[in-house]
């Protein structure tokens, strides 16, 4: 080797030595054993809570009934113990109840305009109803008593004592400030006003399409009396509240016309939540499985030129129908048989929940009819039904950026499932809330949802929302709020939403923490 070729060659490995030891040495990026970038988002999984509590609007509620010729006052001190585990008076089980089922009985006002006292009282029932953190489920009547004698029903002849069509519009009129003025706590109302107990059958003015009357069905102006009834209703309510009707055939009938079909239309997906008339008429079933026609609930009643049916064809119409329907609006009611056992009963033997979650319930009497009720704890499906009443939203994951700018653009992925009989009928906000550590200060951001639309299944919010240019370097706790829309009760921890997952709520906020610590520079 020459002179110049060795100098060259150890000039060559000099230059590499000296390469080595700056960048240190490499393998190809084609070998794969580069380590892999850091994450810049973190996912946080969450565990599911067993447990029974107390949620909005929804689950097993508790009767409270007064009459307007001895009224009792509801007491806020009971209604707030009514969220903490209590016995049934008959039952083998114990419920927490976030909702009232208040029965206003108008004794005496058959005929006449209610005082300025009765409707001071009832005003004193939502204030009670506020301060306790529950809400009522209303119902108006004029009787709830049925005498017995020789007519052909028996147990229940005419006189019924319920009230004129002139009458029942004016006490509505009556009470429509006292509703639109405490809509807040009123988490749905029931048609009452016709017939016995409200429930639209045993009635003096309205058809009696019972065996007394010898019609045996509803004629054309039976229908539209009570039409007009139901729309003075919703238009007394603010449109953001629904009302319950005691049979399917009624809001056919309503919507479409006094000649519609069992086969008219149900609520359509585009309808849905929508605060029309039609999107806001419910249904209350107060014979639970109790028959096969639960004693009438989905029965074909008739008008002037058709005959009433309880066939298996109409049955099975207008349980479609509900079942269709009900997946948009708010449902509820009561047991009142055990004879129809063992349809009533828990699976497999029975059909109860299969039943709650086809008709989308959100709420059922806990007190009657708990001989059938009793059958549900012995029979080892209560505990679910507790916790599957309207709706229970169950966080599976959440991811988040690691850290955020002012200004810039924060990402957030949330994936929960309502493992509930259906979804929330009345709306409500959805915020996710950053919390600083240090100082306390909350930054709120509303995701573009409806809450009502949560229906059973997957739910996944996913959205980027944008730092306020102001917010202050820190760390920042991470929360989900779902308040009550109105804004007297929407910081009450009573009336917000909790998940059902372990370790996240927090009681005295109302907030649902989502473990996760966002920083921001």
């Amino acid at each position: 080797m020459t002179p110049l070729r060795h100098w060259l060659s150890v000039s060559k490995l000099l230059v590499c030595i000296i390469i080595i030891i700056v960048f240190g040495c490499h393998k190809s990026n084609s070998g794969g054993q580069n380590n892999p970038p850091v994450s810049s988002t973190t996912t946080v999984t969450y565990t599911a809570d067993a447990t029974d509590f107390p949620n909005p609007e929804r689950g097993f509620y508790r009767h409270v009934e007064t009459s307007a010729s001895n009224f009792v006052p509801l007491n806020a001190i009971t209604l707030k113990s009514y969220r903490s585990e209590q016995g049934i008076s008959g039952a083998n089980y114990k419920v927490m109840s976030s909702l009232v089922f208040r029965n206003y009985i108008l004794t005496g006002f058959n005929n006449l305009p209610l005082t300025d006292d009765l409707l001071n009282k009832i005003k004193a029932d939502f204030d009670a109803a506020r301060q306790a953190g529950v809400k009522l489920i209303l119902r108006f009547n004029y009787t709830t008593t049925t005498v017995s004698g020789p007519c052909p029903v028996g147990f229940a002849c005419p006189p019924y004592g319920d009230a004129p069509k002139s009458v029942v519009l004016n006490h509505i009129t009556q009470l429509k400030p006292l509703l639109t003025g405490n809509a807040d706590v009123i988490a749905c109302m029931q048609l009452g006003f016709i017939g016995i107990w409200g429930e639209n059958y045993f009635t003096d003015y309205f058809g009696d399409a019972s065996a007394n009357a010898g019609q045996g069905k509803l004629l054309d102006n039976n229908w539209q009396d009570r039409i007009e009834v139901l729309q003075a209703l919703l238009n007394a309510l603010p449109k953001d509240r629904m009302i319950q009707v005691r049979v399917p055939q009624f809001k056919q009938r309503f919507v479409y016309g006094i000649t519609a079909g069992i086969t008219s239309a149900a609520l359509t997906d585009a309808e849905g939540f929508n605060e029309s008339d039609k999107a806001r008429i419910g249904f209350h079933n107060d014979c639970f499985l109790s028959s096969t026609d639960d004693y009438g609930t989905f029965d074909d009643y008739g008008n002037s030129t058709t005959s009433a049916q309880s066939d298996n064809n109409t049955v099975s119409s207008l349980r479609n129908y509900q079942k269709q329907d009900s997946k948009y609006v708010v449902v509820g009611g009561e047991t009142c048989d055990d004879a129809f056992s063992p349809q009533n009963d828990c699976e497999t033997a029975g059909r109860a929940e299969t039943e709650m979650g086809e008709m989308h319930y959100s709420f059922l009497n806990s007190g009657y009819n708990t001989a059938v009720t009793n059958d549900w704890q012995t029979g080892g499906c209560m505990g679910s039904i507790k916790i599957k009443l309207g709706y229970r939203f169950v966080l599976k994951d959440a991811t988040f950026p690691n850290k955020a700018k002012a200004g810039n653009a924060l990402k957030v992925t949330i994936n929960l499932d309502n493992i509930g009989y259906t979804s929330p009928y009345n709306a409500r906000p959805v915020q996710l809330l950053l919390r600083n550590k240090t100082t306390g200060d909350i930054k709120k951001f509303d995701f573009t949802t409806d809450i009502r639309r949560w229906f059973p299944g997957s739910v996944k919010l996913e959205q980027t929302f944008t730092l306020p240019a102001d917010i202050a370097p820190g760390t920042y706790d991470v929360l989900l709020n779902m308040p009550d829309k109105y804004t007297s009760i929407s910081s009450r921890s009573e009336f917000a939403i909790r998940l059902g997952n372990q370790n996240v709520w927090e009681d005295a906020t109302g907030y649902n923490k989502l473990n996760y610590v966002l920083t921001v520079e």
